[in-house]
């Protein structure tokens, strides 16, 4: 969708011989090149880029110029290149954003970051929602390095707020549906903060609840039996860390996965920890965990409000604690919407399909009248 049907005015832009100008900022915050925006033909507004390291430009276009036809959809704009110029055309706000975007990605491969087709789409998503966003800052902003030297980062304006929030605050809840990485960045904070030495160990934590259906007896001794709830945690662990080191974290008690019921009567001290799926907790439950907390230690407690497994009339302890501790100081409150989603393109969609069908329907004339 393009720009201006959002709402979106270009930013930057000053009237000229030419047309319009737009600056878009470098790599330090100055300008790295001024794009002029051609207003004067009868066609489209169109505006001109100069990108003369080859190299560059091909890592910035992608393979069958993927990558421009990816911002092209976007934005509702048409890109060319011809050599080292690239022409983006279509109506001046779309133009504007689009031609700023590929400018900050032109900058931001120079750097040696590798674009992919995903990075680009979050990265238009980025100026979508926060048209004055810097995408570099976004991009570079590495929260911590995984297997295979695979970066994790903020991809949406949500996302970098959260991450911000977790920085600075020791108490931080994360609210939104599946897909926007509350729980995944939580985890990347936290395996990042025992790296660095500024906590002892990782707690990672969910209450037992069955998502709607019963799954009868389950085989095993206690750690066997709530283990398939704690999956999604080992998931996010090991995709971030291997198999091996991971083993040895949790066998010397650096890393603990445990359901929510397994806290009670402990001080967790010096310690990251993280609070999975937290609406299907009762208010009783947040109140014990969150009391748990002990010197040095910081709390993330994620949770979708939509996605609620509690008996029909008992109230989640996750909007419950949001609405008595909203204000409280040090602690703080992310949501998440679909436009953070970055799972599978579709499951934004999926969200906005559900959310639409859930809502009460207006009554036609005379409906319920006798």
């Amino acid at each position: 969708m393009a720009p201006d049907r959002l709402g979106h005015r270009a930013r930057g832009l000053t009237r000229g011989a030419e047309g319009r100008r737009y600056t878009p900022p470098g790599p330090s915050g100055r300008a790295s090149q001024e794009i002029c925006i051609d207003t004067r033909t009868a066609s489209q507004p169109a505006a001109e880029l100069t990108l003369s390291d080859a190299e560059r430009l091909r890592e910035l276009a992608g393979e069958l110029a993927q990558h421009f036809k990816i911002i092209g959809r976007a934005f509702g704009v048409r890109i060319d290149q011809r050599g080292e110029r690239v022409t983006v055309a279509g109506d001046v706000g779309s133009v504007a954003l689009a031609a700023r975007l590929i400018q900050e990605l032109y900058d931001l491969v120079g750097t040696g970051f590798h674009l992919h087709p995903t990075v680009v789409e979050h990265a238009c998503r980025l100026v979508l929602q926060d048209p004055e966003a810097q995408v570099r800052a976004f991009f570079t902003d590495v929260v911590y390095v995984g297997r295979r030297k695979k970066a994790i980062f903020p991809r949406t304006v949500n996302q970098r707020r959260y991450i911000d929030a977790i920085r600075s605050h020791d108490v931080v809840f994360g609210l939104g549906p599946a897909g926007t990485g509350k729980t995944y960045l939580a985890v990347a904070m936290a395996l990042s903060a025992l790296m660095k030495d500024e906590v002892q160990r990782i707690v990672l934590c969910r209450p037992a609840v069955e998502a709607g259906e019963k799954l009868g007896f389950l085989p095993g001794d206690l750690v066997e039996k709530v283990n398939p709830y704690l999956r999604p945690l080992y998931d996010s662990l090991h995709d971030m860390v291997d198999f091996e080191r991971i083993g040895r974290f949790i066998d010397r008690g650096v890393i603990e996965i445990a359901p929510l019921a397994f806290m009670r009567g402990r001080t967790l001290a010096e310690s990251f920890v993280i609070l999975d799926e937290a609406q299907n907790t009762t208010p009783e439950q947040m109140k014990m965990f969150l009391t748990r907390l002990g010197n040095g230690s910081k709390a993330v407690i994620t949770g979708d409000p939509s996605q609620v497994d509690l008996p029909r009339g008992k109230r989640s302890g996750l909007a419950h604690a949001v609405d008595v501790l909203g204000r409280v100081r040090g602690i703080a409150v992310t949501r998440f919407g679909p436009s953070d989603v970055v799972r599978h393109g579709l499951v934004s969609a999926i969200i906005r399909a559900y959310d639409r069908a859930s809502r009460p329907r207006p009554r036609t004339r005379g409906q319920g009248e006798e």
